[in-house]
């Protein structure tokens, strides 16, 4: 007989680990599901937008970030490639946090609530039953089956949580991610996030804390097999084309093993909060990376779904009205947010274009604020 849970959440990165811990706190059954090993880098800003401080304080995770002791931001800066600048205050603080300590952290607090964390382990099916969910899955040394009387979907940018898929070809216009950590880097620009633009990509740059900075780009997969397919040559290939990014990293020292690169880096179309179970996190929607609301909008998915989850579990909701509900508010927040995204995102990947913006921005600041602030969340009760 296999292994019976309230529910199983399957993906443990910001979103996984955030549900996790916030159904195990209210007393359910809890199992996360996560295919690699924590802690591990991955491609990201590591930037937490305004947006997330009323969610991490909602999901009860403000003091366990708070302990990691972030890099505060308090403002924007976007440089076009011929080094015109534009500086716009944000609403409120900033954060800037590695993913290897935050996604661990989150994970730890998921089981001081008493969730079960298990990392190493890929799923290879979900099928429903009468009693909810038969999940099958395996690790290195085994492969099981468990029962859930629920299951949510956190597995990040992967279209199938499914699992194991064979490689897909890549298109030559498709989109690759890098990261990296720096140190020994200039304190010039302050408590800032900057953006570089380049022809058919960005670069940002964002302190998280202990001296260090993440440098994260999307470029080409053009570009990245032109710049020898690793993400230092990636990161040179991007100075050579933005002076400003060439003079911000010069003496900077790359901090081994935090190099990273993810392909097809594609932002959504419309939120999916559904198939056959709740998505949330980029399993639900994925926000243009330029608009460095990923996590903000992982936690808030978090925050809207766990209440109604509760409420299922507790037989206070039926599923259709937990799938109904969930739906109707994962549209109405993320939208809005999404299309001007995407709209932003395409203006800034052409040279010419970013440069116009930001010269225009310097002349209207009070416009690019308000257009800057169309991306985020409304953050409505």
């Amino acid at each position: 007989m296999g292994q019976r849970y309230d529910i199983a959440i399957l993906g443990g990165g910001v979103a996984g680990a955030s549900m996790a811990a916030a159904l195990a706190s209210r007393g359910w059954r809890t199992l996360l599901i996560e295919r690699h090993v924590f802690p591990r880098h991955k491609v990201c800003g590591e930037f937490l937008s305004p947006e997330s401080a009323r969610s991490l304080f909602s999901l009860g995770l403000d003091a366990p970030v708070e302990s990691l002791r972030p890099a505060v931001m308090n403002r924007v800066k976007l440089i076009a490639p011929g080094e015109c600048e534009l500086d716009i205050p944000l609403p409120a603080p900033a954060f800037g946090v590695s993913r290897f300590a935050l996604d661990h952290k989150l994970h730890q607090v998921a089981r001081e609530h008493g969730a079960e964390v298990r990392t190493g382990t890929t799923v290879v099916s979900v099928s429903p039953d009468e009693r909810g969910f038969r999940i099958s899955a395996r690790n290195r040394d085994e492969r099981y089956e468990l029962d859930a009387r629920a299951a949510i979907g956190a597995w990040g940018r992967n279209p199938r949580h499914g699992l194991t898929t064979k490689a897909r070809h890549m298109p030559r216009n498709s989109y690759i991610g890098v990261k990296a950590h720096y140190e020994s880097v200039s304190e010039e620009a302050g408590a800032a996030v900057e953006l570089y633009f380049y022809a058919g990509g960005y670069a940002g740059v964002a302190p998280i804390g202990e001296g260090r900075i993440n440098v994260a780009a999307l470029m080409t997969q053009r570009a990245f097999d032109e710049a020898g397919r690793t993400v230092s040559g990636a990161l040179g290939h991007i100075a050579v084309l933005n002076r400003a990014f060439r003079h911000r990293l010069a003496g900077a020292v790359s901090v081994e093993g935090t190099e990273t690169a993810v392909a097809q880096v594609e932002a959504s179309r419309k939120p999916v909060a559904w198939d056959q179970y709740a998505h949330i996190g980029d399993a639900a929607a994925v926000v243009p990376p330029l608009c460095g609301d990923g996590m903000a909008m992982a936690l808030r998915s978090v925050e809207l779904c766990s209440p109604l989850a509760d409420g299922y579990l507790r037989g206070q909701l039926s599923l259709s009205a937990w799938r109904r509900e969930y739906a109707r508010l994962l549209k109405r927040e993320f939208t809005g947010p999404m299309r001007w995204g995407r709209w932003i995102q395409s203006v800034m990947g052409n040279r010419a274009a970013a440069s116009l913006a930001v010269r225009l921005g310097l002349l209207v600041p009070g416009a690019a604020a308000r257009i800057v602030q169309a991306t985020r969340l409304s953050m409505r009760e």
